[in-house]
């Protein structure tokens, strides 16, 4: 691991989001899969699952008493009311989650979220007393652009506008390039780090330097076994959120073993 002044107080975080995939029976076994793997002594990497909403109750009884940490895919910007079809951040926590993604860039792209829906979103998990795993990242038009950083700093400064700092000692990143995912593409090691590093020095402007110090950057975009020790041995990069490998063991198990180098 490249030597670096804060790496070693950041536990290393590997996420699957499952999105819309399985049926029950194969997200419990999927489950099962990984909570074997993950009970062997001083893993030393944090495991988290985002199943669909509708087996999440299924998955945190599967993965109740290990290690494993299970997250909702999403949440509504209302805490109740009349929002048919939404799950609300204090229903993921009363079926047992602890985490939520906000901000994923099919939630951007494809259903036309919008930063201050998200905010909003935040404030919805943080008041329900879930972690967030906050997704930012930029679109391949954004990157010719030269676009990234700009992106990058719009999309996490506008989720986390007004909040104190002391409420986001829970928060984790996710920076995916979106013409990375399930593209096959995958930014090089050095770009995802550029990028990395950007956004933790951002997040020392929000929250000081010991805020970004400790906050995890995990990457994602067609994050694989053969890529991802590459990707996680870079300084700024604390983890994988990880989405088509995340269904398969045999794929996903070595992914959060090499977290552990």
């Amino acid at each position: 691991m490249p030597d670096h002044p804060h790496h070693a107080v950041r536990t290393p975080f590997v996420a699957g989001n499952w999105k819309l995939n399985l049926d029950r029976q194969g997200a419990v076994q999927l489950a099962a899969a990984v909570r074997e793997h993950c009970e062997g002594a001083g893993l030393g990497v944090d495991v988290d699952l985002f199943p669909p909403a509708f087996y999440l109750d299924e998955v945190v009884r599967t993965c109740a008493g290990s290690p494993l940490l299970v997250g909702g895919q999403n949440c509504c910007e209302e805490a109740s009311g009349a929002f048919t079809g939404e799950t609300s951040a204090a229903m993921l926590a009363d079926v047992g989650a602890s985490e939520v993604l906000i901000g994923h860039s099919e939630r951007r792209h494809v259903y036309g979220e919008r930063d201050e829906t998200l905010h909003a979103k935040v404030l919805q998990a943080l008041d329900a007393g879930l972690a967030v795993m906050l997704c930012i990242g930029e679109t391949i038009a954004e990157r010719e652009a030269v676009q990234t950083e700009e992106v990058c700093g719009r999309q996490l400064s506008s989720a986390l506008a007004g909040i104190a700092p002391e409420r986001l000692t829970r928060l984790s990143i996710a920076y995916e390039p979106v013409w990375a995912i399930g593209t096959g593409l995958t930014a090089s090691p050095d770009q995802a780090q550029a990028v990395h590093a950007y956004v933790r020095g951002l997040y020392a402007g929000l929250v000081g330097e010991d805020g970004a110090a400790a906050v995890r950057i995990l990457y994602g975009g067609s994050v694989k076994p053969d890529n991802a020790r590459d990707l996680l041995s870079q300084p700024d990069i604390d983890g994988a959120l990880v989405g088509g490998a995340s269904l398969k063991p045999e794929l996903f198990l070595p992914i959060i073993d090499a977290g552990k180098s």
